[in-house]
């Protein structure tokens, strides 16, 4: 049997680990937005400390470098979109239900209230060292490849073209370029963009191989 001051220290333990990984989350969504809107490079150790009102050093508790931090922003940006993803594919019944789930997740990660981290992976991609590099790689083919089934069913029933790995490049690419011009101030909501984006990617149903 536990004595109290056992279960009474196991529990300190646990407080104060659930405290760091709620610091650790609020470096990163810290960084995101500092990233997004200085970049990286002009994004400076102090200001990301400040940011989050603690000292430069007390960032390196949970990141080794800053490195390490923006590969926790992009792996949070690319797993966003996943699971954005997934839920939207869980809900849909339809191929183009599917497809339409698809644009209006990517959309929404991309260009809605939590914006930042997708970006970031997008415009600072190739920052990384390499080795960081390559597990963003992994994360981001795991999320391209619930594209790639969707639009090899849409290929099949006729509403994409046969090339579908082309074709999914020059979808998420139109999707992504959306970032710097899109205003959420304007008269189209993300959603309302997602969808119009669909149909001019539908548009005509007549594909054939050349």
């Amino acid at each position: 049997m536990e004595s109290s001051k056992e279960t009474g220290s196991a529990a300190a333990a646990s407080a104060s680990l659930g405290e760091a990984r709620e610091q650790r989350r609020r470096i990163i969504l810290a960084a995101a937005r500092l990233f997004c809107r200085l970049g990286y490079n002009r994004t400076t150790v102090r200001a990301l400390a400040a940011e989050v009102g603690m000292q430069s050093g007390n960032l390196f508790y949970h990141f080794k470098n800053k490195d390490d931090v923006l590969e926790a922003v992009m792996r949070e940006g690319v797993l966003l979109a996943t699971e954005a993803a997934d839920r939207a594919l869980a809900a849909a019944g339809s191929t183009q239900e599917r497809l339409r789930g698809l644009f209006r997740a990517h959309i929404q990660t991309l260009l809605g209230p939590d914006h930042e981290a997708l970006q970031v992976m997008l415009y600072e991609w190739r920052r990384l060292p390499q080795e960081q590099h390559q597990r963003l790689v992994a994360l981001r083919d795991a999320y391209e490849e619930r594209w790639q089934v969707v639009l090899d069913a849409a290929a099949k029933e006729g509403l994409c073209p046969p090339d579908t790995r082309l074709f999914r490049r020059y979808l998420l690419g139109a999707l992504n370029w959306s970032s710097e011009w899109f205003r959420a101030s304007g008269e189209i909501e993300p959603s309302d963009l997602a969808d119009r984006f669909l149909r001019f990617a539908l548009e005509g149903r007549t594909w054939t191989s050349p």
